[in-house]
């Protein structure tokens, strides 16, 4: 499955950061990671921490699927409100998820401090507004419910908004004290070149054509013949996991994104703010760490890559009157333009832990704008998984919940 097009601005910004052979011997492991992208390097990073041998395959370059096409947004709020959530699997679970997400950007900034990363790793507030008036009410409900459950949030009117980051037509807003931004290619390869000098074996460029799950362990066949034997495995490959479990879990979307000229600093007063809105599908923008600005979103159901694909031209057009009708006093001229295929679950969250139908394997799919933090939610649950615990989200991030 093609899950982006075109080049995003992440891969032309980096350039070709690591290389990685491909599997060109039968190979015995304790833990084999099949997925290369942010969440296939945390969970290696974690599997290596935990003293586990353990070997990561993708069947692309590293980091060129999902990871090189998201625009690397860090926020706790999840794609389902707090007080919906709340209504759909209780408040136990609710707040767990919320919190989780919450304390994992913590957990992302001092990995990206550990690894000395590039990545330009930022501490921001996240402006969560509503798109209509109609709007207005809902989002006030989840104000008060995530001011009730302790979180750091306040309330901004239109001429508050409009004054502060020149956003207009904008009637209220939940501001959150907690969000950040990254360059999330930059961070996988970063993390990938750690956990090699940590033990890790990396091998791109490697299709799994055939893979044996029982109690014992697992046995994967590449596409040249090579064995690779492990007593666990651990899928983190996103959206491409509906290839192979055909439960009716996630819904595939189409997303794009458009990222601006530098503009020497005259995105400077939106730079310490992720911003996204209450419309169905939403917008998302922010800043980049070299003076540009990015916005996302124009979802639709993903039929097939070349559909997609098509669509960019026209999606770019309608980004950037949206980009002129929000932010009226900035310049805005498209570098680069580009779409994903990502996905959203009936309750906005992942499904991470064993899968009925995989014995001796342990999934990390994070969906949703919440990818990355569930990612790293992921690393401490796949912990107490491999030790034999449980963790208190099992229940919540379970598959056929």
């Amino acid at each position: 499955m093609k899950l982006k097009s075109n080049e995003p601005f992440w891969l032309v910004k980096n350039g070709l950061l690591h290389t990685y052979p491909s599997v060109d011997r039968d190979i015995d492991t304790e833990l084999l990671v099949v997925g290369g992208g942010i969440t296939g390097s945390l969970i290696s990073y974690q599997c290596i921490k935990e003293g586990y041998k353990t070997v990561l395959v993708d069947r692309r370059e590293v980091g060129n699927g999902s990871t090189s096409a998201t625009t690397s947004m860090l926020q706790y709020e999840i794609d389902t409100q707090l007080h919906e959530l709340i209504e759909m699997i209780g408040e136990e679970g609710a707040l767990l998820s919320y919190r989780a997400c919450y304390d994992s950007i913590d957990t992302l900034g001092r990995l990206v401090r550990e690894i000395k990363s590039g990545c330009g790793f930022d501490r921001k507030e996240s402006l969560y507004f509503a798109a209509y008036k109609k709007d207005l009410a809902k989002l006030e409900r989840e104000y008060a419910c995530r001011e009730e459950h302790g979180f750091p949030v306040s309330w901004l009117d239109g001429g508050e908004i409009e004054k502060k980051y020149g956003l207009s037509g904008v009637p209220g807003a939940i501001l959150n004290k907690q969000g950040g931004s990254i360059d999330a290619f930059r961070f996988a390869h970063d993390m990938h070149a750690y956990n090699v000098r940590k033990g890790l074996e990396i091998f791109d460029k490697t299709e799994l054509t055939e893979v044996s799950h029982h109690s014992r362990g697992v046995t994967a066949v590449t596409e040249e013949g090579f064995r690779i034997r492990a007593k666990k495995i651990i899928y983190c490959n996103g959206f491409e996991s509906v290839e192979i479990i055909k439960d009716d879990f996630v819904k595939l979307l189409s997303t794009y994104a458009i990222v601006s000229e530098p503009r020497n600093g005259s995105y400077r007063k939106l730079d310490n703010t992720l911003f996204w809105n209450t419309a169905s599908p939403y917008l998302y923008m922010r800043t980049t760490d070299d003076g540009r600005f990015l916005i996302g979103g124009e979802d639709e159901e993903f039929l097939d890559a070349s559909r997609r694909d098509r669509l960019i031209g026209k999606k770019t057009e309608k980004l950037e009157k949206e980009v002129a009708k929000l932010f009226p006093g900035y310049p805005f001229r498209t570098d680069f333009s580009w779409a994903g295929t990502f996905g959203e679950t009936k309750d906005g969250l992942p499904y991470i832990g064993p899968h009925p139908d995989f014995p001796g394997a342990y999934f990390v799919l994070g969906f949703g704008g919440n990818g990355i933090t569930f990612s790293v939610v992921g690393m401490e649950m796949i912990a107490a998984f491999l030790a034999g615990k449980s963790h208190p989200l099992d229940t919540y991030f379970r598959f056929r919940r």
